[in-house]
């Protein structure tokens, strides 16, 4: 006697396996797929951002570009080197030539930085330089204490900003440099001052390239 198989019913066939799909349209297909997100990711949502900020933030849009007499001399977002001594000095840059063949203090074309750790003596060694440094080419004394962004590059080498602290360390030899009185000089530096974002996050800090601009403009 043969007993039935209860999952099986005579009335069920099996089904036949699908037909696999052939290469040519799983190739038609891709290529589909990838010229459309190249399409929309690639050319339709960049122009749109790029619409888009163009009316609500046309000019940092534009690379937040600084002009005078109009001629573009730069950008508030990023840092240049200064060096004479009545200039407003930025932060320390580890920026280097874009062939790689030497130090460029505040490349745009080749942002980074120094790649050292906190641990690493080549830091270390090049903070204390630096604050000696800073120290000497301000007239302070040795115990005086140095802001940790005047001595430390930023990751980018193209911060445009100081601190307050940073900034107002240097207003006697600006102002010795251009024979004006030592309170003309901070009055400029507090009136380029920008506070901490929605009040909290941040420090106060000043954009030098701004500050430099309106010191050449005292008369």
């Amino acid at each position: 006697m043969t007993i039935p198989d209860p999952l099986f019913h005579e009335n069920i066939r099996l089904q036949p396996e699908p037909t696999p799909t052939p290469l040519p349209r799983l190739l038609l297909n891709s290529f589909l797929a990838a010229g459309l997100f190249t399409l929309v990711c690639g050319l339709g949502y960049p122009l749109l951002t790029t619409a888009v900020t163009g009316v609500l933030l046309p000019h940092q849009a534009q690379g937040s570009l600084v002009t005078q007499g109009g001629k573009v001399v730069g950008s508030a977002v990023l840092g240049q080197q200064f060096t004479a001594p009545k200039y407003l000095h930025g932060r320390p840059s580890m920026t280097s030539k874009t062939d790689g063949s030497g130090p460029q203090p505040y490349n745009a074309e080749n942002s980074g930085a120094s790649n050292w750790g906190a641990t690493n003596a080549k830091l270390r060694d090049s903070v204390q330089e630096r604050i000696a440094a800073f120290r000497q080419e301000n007239g302070l004394s040795t115990g005086t204490p140095v802001p940790v962004d005047a001595v430390t590059a930023s990751a980018s080498g193209l911060d445009p900003d100081v601190s307050l602290a940073t900034a107002l360390l240097q207003v006697n030899r600006i102002a010795q440099a251009r024979n004006l009185p030592v309170a003309e000089v901070e009055k400029v530096i507090r009136e380029h001052l920008t506070g901490r974002q929605f009040g909290v996050l941040g420090e106060q800090r000043v954009n030098v390239l701004a500050v430099n601009l309106a010191l050449d403009g005292q008369k």
